[in-house]
This record gives C-alpha cells, structure tokens and sequence, in this order.
C-alpha cells in the first residue's frame, strides 16, 4: 500500500486545500525539511497522503549517512502519475475541475475497445496527473489491478492473430 506521495506546483497551499476538498480531508502546513511545502490526509485511518511542494523542489540523497536532503531546481515534466480513490463524486470532480481551470477528464481505460475501469484525468496546474476514482469506479479497478487479472489479459493478447 502506498501511504503518502510527494508533488510539485506552482501554488503548494492551493493545490493541498483543493486535494483536501476531492478527498474529503485536511490540508495544513507540512511540517518537514521542505519549505513552503504542505500536506492533504485522507483521514482514512492508515495515513493516505499526499505531501505538496514548491515548484522545483527536488528530493535528492543524502551525502554519506545523512537522509534524503532537498535543493530547487527547475520543474521537469516526469512519467509520475498515480491514481487515487476519492470520496467526491463524478459531478464533484467535474465541478472542482472546471472551477480551478484544470483539464478534468473521465475516461475508460483498457486495451483496445475494451473497457476494463473507468476514471478521470485531473491535471493538477494542468501539468501534473492524478487519476481519480469515485467509490463506484473502484471495484471495476480491483477487479484488474492484481497479477491473476493481468496475466489473463496478457493470455488474451497473445492468442489474438497479429
């Protein structure tokens, strides 16, 4: 299980408090090395979070025996995403979406024509991606989120004719 996820932008407090807002949380200030960071808690019981940085704020390691250390940087675009259960709903995320400005899109994932789940994109600043699911779009995700699910898709792929 993954507990707490760190990204970049633009307007740390702002990003936490809208987060807080689809999660059904808090947003505070983020106590920790990073400054200007803060942080969104799910309230979910076993710490879900997501902990929101000052654009370029980088998390590099540590010289020696020292922890992870910071520095600024430059923002760069990365193949990070992650999905995340919601406790807002469709018209919510929507609503929310189209309040911030930030590209809200639901679409069905699955290879091809089939439809395995379904989700939004929310863009985070328009730049960084957070899938969100709603409760009723999670079970469809279980569903196909486990090794049994994707070694029988990858069978069926196999036995189609190229």
């Amino acid at each position: 299980m993954i507990h707490h996820l760190s990204i970049a932008a633009r307007d740390p407090r702002h990003v936490a408090f809208v987060l807080a807002e689809l999660l059904g949380g808090y947003a505070g200030p983020f106590v920790g090395p990073f400054p200007g960071a803060w942080v969104v808690y799910a309230e979910d019981g076993v710490g879900t979070g997501i902990e929101v940085y000052a654009e370029g704020t980088q998390v590099v390691p540590g010289e020696g025996d020292a922890m992870a250390a910071v520095q600024l940087g430059t923002h760069t675009p990365t193949a990070f995403h992650a999905l995340v259960s919601v406790k807002a709903d469709r018209a919510t995320i929507e609503r929310i979406g189209a309040r911030e400005g930030w590209r809200t899109r639901h679409f069905w994932r699955g290879p091809g024509n089939v439809r395995l789940f379904e989700l939004y994109e929310f863009w985070i600043e328009n730049r960084t991606l957070l899938e969100l699911v709603t409760e009723d779009m999670l079970p469809r995700y279980v569903a196909v989120a486990n090794g049994a699910a994707q070694r029988e898709l990858l069978a069926g792929r196999a036995a189609q004719p190229a």
